[in-house]
């Protein structure tokens, strides 16, 4: 495995150019502040470097939270200042650095508040109940219960996340009043539904349906049990949170 020194000293590091991005992005941007340590050895288990997205923010942030707070992307970790788990904790990668690991069915790094999961695909995605081609950006669709493929690398799909399409692809998913119930929430909570959004009752009128913050976890875990249950198929792992 490369050490933490060939990771993190190269030519042209990403940081720079993602920061310009943020500042002339037309979507909000709270930047984390990070841990360092964390950060360094989420690269080193990872072996990229801060030249890719990754491992720049991995290794200069906590973390990102998105358009009001809509979406976190997970980077280095801040849990210390009330920020996102790191991607080492949210993946849950080994103590100790160790190369024959790898996760499973893909490394999970971001999601949104109503239990959508974004994830890169590892090196057989078929294998592992995915759709898409290795090192491509899935989605876990908290309104079918099912992953779709994204066709876009990460560094891609950062980009889109900052692009202003947001609305686009979350048509039909915001009901009135969300912008205020996203900033509303810390982050490890986030919006439950009832009638929940996979059902016909939700997808007729979001507007009538209940919401309240709850924990991420206690979401994320309701929308794996009925997926498992009732849908298409078991989901997987959807990350730790």
């Amino acid at each position: 495995m490369r050490e933490i020194d060939e990771l993190t000293q190269v030519d042209d590091p990403a940081w720079p150019e993602l920061q310009e991005a943020f500042t002339g992005s037309g979507v909000s941007v709270r930047v984390l502040a990070p841990e360092p340590e964390e950060g360094r050895r989420c690269l080193v288990q990872l072996q990229v470097t801060a030249r890719s997205t990754l491992g720049a923010l991995a290794l200069n942030c906590g973390g990102l939270v998105l358009d009001g707070g809509w979406v976190r992307v997970f980077g280095g970790g801040s849990p210390a200042h009330g920020g996102l788990p790191s991607l080492a904790r949210v993946n849950r990668f080994p103590a100790v650095a160790d190369p024959a690991w790898h996760p499973a069915t893909g490394l999970v790094v971001g999601q949104d508040v109503l239990g959508g999961v974004f994830a890169l695909n590892g090196h057989d995605p078929a294998a592992a109940g995915r759709p898409g081609d290795p090192g491509q950006m899935t989605y876990f669709a908290p309104d079918i219960l099912a992953w779709e493929a994204m066709d876009m690398g990460h560094s891609g799909w950062v980009a889109w996340l900052l692009s202003g399409r947001l609305a686009t692809f979350y048509d039909g998913l915001r009901p009135p009043g969300w912008r205020e119930e996203a900033a509303a929430l810390s982050l490890s909570e986030g919006i439950s539904v009832f009638p929940f959004l996979w059902t016909e009752e939700a997808h007729a009128d979001l507007a009538a349906t209940s919401r309240r913050a709850v924990p991420m976890r206690e979401i994320l875990g309701v929308a794996a049990d009925f997926a498992r249950g009732m849908g298409p198929a078991d989901p997987g792992f959807l990350g730790e949170v």
